[in-house]
């Protein structure tokens, strides 16, 4: 994982009394010293007041993209097509990798990108909403919902270095995708026998998305127009 998209991701780790703080990122939890910190600038009063009087009146655009573009995440990875044909376990657990794979390819394009950097954090914030949601309707406790949500953060981190690490080599055919392919039998399938023909799909899927997601100019990304690859058109791969 570059640079970039890991100071771009936030995650919202719980401080001392079980709050989240919004000035700790994933990095630094994880121990990633080197990476700056982001800070949200202070607002004056004056203008923090006017702010919340506009907001009273009409929702900011910008929310409304990232509610759009991470809606459309959540749809693509709930795709029946990856549960069936893709062996992905429907579970919860399967269904988190999912959502973390497409996350992960949307967060580093629009890292590539200066203009579109800021989309990204609302996007990383808005899943960091979408998993604390998700935890509470389970009936997780408010006492372990911070641990939790730092075991899904780590998964997350871990699962996108493995992945943005792997895709360089992968879209050079000379180099092939092996490595792609041992971090989705490793992380999507466990080592089950199942990943033997259906990891090499996946990373297919995955090498596609990534074609197709540079294709799409910034303007278009953070006007909410997002499009991923249909899974059941990609063929199933030799092994």
């Amino acid at each position: 994982m570059s640079q970039t998209i890991a100071t771009l991701i936030l995650l919202k780790v719980p401080n001392a009394k079980g709050r989240t703080d919004p000035n700790r990122n994933i990095a630094g939890y994880l121990g990633l010293a080197s990476l700056p910190v982001w800070t949200k600038p202070a607002a004056s009063n004056k203008r923090r007041n006017k702010l919340m009087i506009f907001s009273l009146f009409r929702r900011h655009p910008r929310a409304d993209t990232i509610s759009t573009l991470y809606g459309m995440i959540v749809a693509q990875a709930r795709l029946p097509v990856f549960y069936r044909d893709y062996a992905v376990a429907d579970t919860v657990n399967g269904r988190f990798d999912l959502i973390v794979l497409h996350l992960a390819l949307l967060l580093d394009r629009l890292a590539s990108d200066p203009d579109s950097q800021s989309l990204g954090q609302g996007i990383f914030d808005r899943f960091c909403e979408d998993m604390d949601d998700n935890l509470r309707e389970m009936g997780i406790g408010d006492l372990k919902v911070p641990k939790e949500m730092r075991r899904m953060g780590e998964a997350f981190y871990g699962r996108s270095k493995a992945y943005l690490k792997a895709i360089p080599a992968a879209l050079e055919p000379a180099d092939g995708s092996r490595a792609l392919i041992e971090a989705l039998s490793r992380n999507i399938y466990g080592g089950a026998p199942s990943a033997h023909g259906a990891a090499p799909r996946l990373a297919a899927y995955m090498l596609e998305a990534v074609r197709e997601l540079k294709a799409l100019d910034t303007g278009s990304l953070t006007a909410g127009a997002l499009r991923f690859p249909d899974p059941a058109a990609i063929p199933v791969a030799r092994v």
